[in-house]
């Protein structure tokens, strides 16, 4: 039926879609030794260290889609929830000003005023209900200049500008709204304003068809207020999981097998790994769109430099954990820094508070993303990368202690950057394989967002697109 290149979760989810739908054979490659892609969990004597993602969302289609996916795949009592009361999901903090500053988490939050805001915040939505419309039909803006014009220049650069460092460790004034923030830039376009669209929405309904998914753990998330959710000894359970029980429903599973050409005929597509030739009448790919580039440059040149046009950025997370409780002043779930700020951190998320570690503190410090080569050079060692953390955290968090374990990552060309332009980038590269009859059908975070959720639920669609034909 297809083959599907790339063990990562959306190439994983991909093979679970699919066998659910088919009773042929299914052939996944993965040119490592492991799956998960950059879900990476690893002990370090009892405790968890992850590299890459830690938390999940429940909320929205994708939120729900995805703890289906747990749910039937036998997961949903190594769920571990965060709920809104938890000091995880309450404090969340931005660095400015040389302080640790509480992001509102209730709604009266909007009426008072926080620093490092210098008016309290519902004055940044009386400037969206009150700003001119934009009598300019925009193809996309930056991120950055979005908010900028619609709620002010501190809105733009301490909140977005952190958050966007969160999401993708990104340039929020490089990275596109339209992408991104879909709704947001919609509600613009169409209403001349993002609270006037989100009112009117509420009040008459979007007509866009949603998605309804249910479940038992779905229920549960709702019921018990889930924010955010992990996984019993870390998040690379869910990869692992899914590879068992793909591989139990006709997927084979193919380690360091690396793709090195992709050639399409009229009648199949054959794929070159390890020397050997493997024909199917589709493939799925969810490998990074410059990887697929290399596989098609032969025989379409014009797609495989659509897919080179999206640029990934390089990032460092260093794992620490000290023999010591309490030694944050305020629990949560972490820091984020704007680049404003120009510190050598994206932010350090506190992995104790959210995963209730007893009679120990353990931090990740993620650094990098858009800003490595920059802070960093090209190949810095990672004695100095740990380094630059632990005088971040003594700097910021008042941490004078040293860890007792440390764990250094460097995860290359991990997070692709969606660039002001990227939601025409992703449509020409799939009306060019659509016009050219291209029995090929694209996942993962390159195309539909770099969320756990958004991958999975990338997949589903190609899948689903794949049986249309």
């Amino acid at each position: 039926m297809a083959n599907i290149l790339g063990g990562g979760i959306s190439g994983l989810s991909a093979a679970y879609y699919l066998s659910k739908a088919v009773t042929s054979p299914i052939a996944l490659f993965e040119a490592t030794d492991k799956i998960g892609g950059w879900i990476r969990s690893s002990q370090q004597q009892g405790f968890i260290f992850e590299s890459g993602p830690r938390t999940i969302r429940p909320a929205g289609v994708k939120g729900r889609n995805t703890l289906k996916l747990i749910e039937s795949i036998g997961l949903s009592d190594k769920v571990n929830p965060i709920c809104a009361s938890h000091a995880a999901a309450k404090n969340r903090m931005i660095y400015v000003n040389g302080n640790l500053n509480l992001l509102p988490s209730a709604t009266m939050d909007i009426f008072k005023k926080l620093p490092p805001f210098s008016k309290p915040l519902v004055a940044a939505v009386i400037h969206d209900l009150t700003a001119p419309r934009n009598t300019q039909q925009l193809e996309d803006e930056s991120i950055h200049s979005f908010v900028e014009r619609r709620f002010g220049k501190e809105i733009a650069e301490y909140a977005i500008g952190s958050m966007i460092c969160g999401i993708c460790a990104g340039d929020a004034k490089k990275i596109s709204v339209k992408f991104l923030m879909e709704d947001l830039f919609r509600n613009e376009q169409k209403y001349g304003g993002v609270f006037k669209g989100m009112i009117l929405n509420s009040l008459f309904g979007s007509k866009d068809k949603i998605e309804q998914i249910d479940g038992e753990l779905i229920n549960r998330s709702i019921r018990q207020q889930w924010r955010i959710y992990s996984l019993e000894g870390g998040l690379q359970r869910l990869p692992d999981s899914l590879c068992s029980h793909v591989q139990q429903t006709r997927t084979e599973v193919h380690f360091n097998a690396a793709c090195t050409r992709i050639n399409f005929h009229p009648d199949q597509v054959v794929a070159t790994i390890n020397g050997k030739e493997f024909a199917s009448k589709a493939i799925i790919s969810s490998i990074p769109s410059y990887k697929l580039a290399d596989l098609v440059r032969e025989q379409h040149p014009k797609l495989s430099q659509l897919l080179e046009d999206i640029t990934y950025v390089d990032v460092a997370t260093i794992n620490m954990q000290f023999d010591k409780a309490n030694l944050l002043e305020i629990p949560g779930f972490g820091f984020l820094v704007p680049p404003c700020v120009n510190r050598p951190i994206l932010g350090v998320i506190f992995d104790s508070v959210c995963f209730d570690v007893k009679d120990h503190t353990l931090l990740t410090v993620m650094m990098g993303g858009n800003w490595f080569e920059e802070k960093f050079g090209t190949n810095p060692s990672e004695q100095h990368l740990l380094d630059v953390a632990m005088k971040e955290v003594k700097t910021i968090l008042k941490i004078s202690k040293v860890p007792n374990k440390t764990k250094v990552n460097i995860l290359r060309n991990c997070i692709p950057q969606y660039h002001v332009g990227h939601h025409k980038r992703i449509k020409d590269i799939r009306t060019y394989i659509k016009d050219n009859r291209l029995p090929l059908f694209l996942c993962g975070a390159a195309y539909d967002g770099v969320g756990v959720n958004d991958v999975i639920y990338s997949s589903k669609m190609a899948v689903k697109e794949l049986l249309k034909k």
